[in-house]
């Protein structure tokens, strides 16, 4: 691929949230969380086109206000508690191509990461492209609660989750500094080429490249617990958002 590849943004944002309702557009520091990703996305200077896939006309208009298109809304069967991404992602891209806008990749960026900095985007996105043999590449940080130490319960016996190596000791009796280290994937961002959902049918296609996140920039916000660990590592400055460039939304 001679030329300067083409990237649509993707920015999933279902009305309907079970763990903290309506999260998409809560309000983080005066602007709905989703303005961040929004802001990010645009101003990274990565994309052809940002786009939020919604199924809600009020999300629409928020997203709009911050600088989004909504070409169109999701359709519900794609819009449920456990629809596959690619199931939305590949209807979109398809959409796209319909409608004339074919893109060489994508980058799935979601609202619930509104750490993930302009600058954030343009490294995952310059690596990307220095690996050109990969399908896709995806955000991931080193694990907490390692794998080595968890198990399968079975009634009133458990067994190792995972492989326990060929050490001295098996790899649940051992230090975490000891143990292999071992990486999770984060909300942050995944970047693929089309070819990926539209041709293997996978998000991520066969041959992934990690992209490591850096400080705040993998921090997700899932729970109402993780909104206030968020709000707290602002106040103390161990967190930072992008900056919005809009004034903010109001209905």
């Amino acid at each position: 691929m001679s030329h300067k590849p083409s990237a649509v943004a993707l920015i999933p944002a279902r009305a309907g949230s079970k763990r903290v309702p309506h999260k998409n557009i809560a309000i983080l520091h005066g602007h709905p969380l989703i303005a961040y990703t929004i802001c990010a996305a645009r101003q990274s200077g990565v994309f052809d086109a940002v786009i939020v896939s919604t199924d809600s006309e009020e999300y629409a208009a928020i997203a709009r206000h911050y600088g989004a298109e909504i070409p169109f809304l999701r359709p519900a069967a794609f819009a449920g508690d456990t629809s596959p991404d690619i199931e939305w992602v590949a209807y979109t891209l398809r959409q796209l191509a319909a409608q004339g806008r074919r893109y060489d990749a994508f980058s799935l960026l979601r609202p619930t990461s509104p750490c993930r900095k302009p600058e954030t985007i343009r490294r995952a996105w310059a690596q990307f492209l220095e690996e050109r043999d990969a399908d896709s590449l995806r955000a991931v940080e080193k694990c907490e609660q390692h794998p080595g130490k968890m198990w399968i319960v079975d009634g009133r016996r458990m067994r190792p989750f995972a492989d326990q190596g060929n050490g001295p000791a098996p790899y649940h009796s051992t230090q975490y500094a000891a143990l292999p280290p071992v990486y999770v994937q984060n909300a942050s961002l995944e970047i693929a080429w089309t070819r990926a959902p539209l041709e293997m049918g996978s998000i991520a296609g066969k041959v992934l490249t990690p992209f490591f996140t850096e400080d705040d920039e993998g921090f997700d916000v899932n729970r109402p617990r993780d909104w206030r660990l968020l709000e707290m590592a602002l106040e103390r400055g161990e967190a930072t958002l992008p900056q919005i460039d809009r004034p903010p939304y109001s209905a």
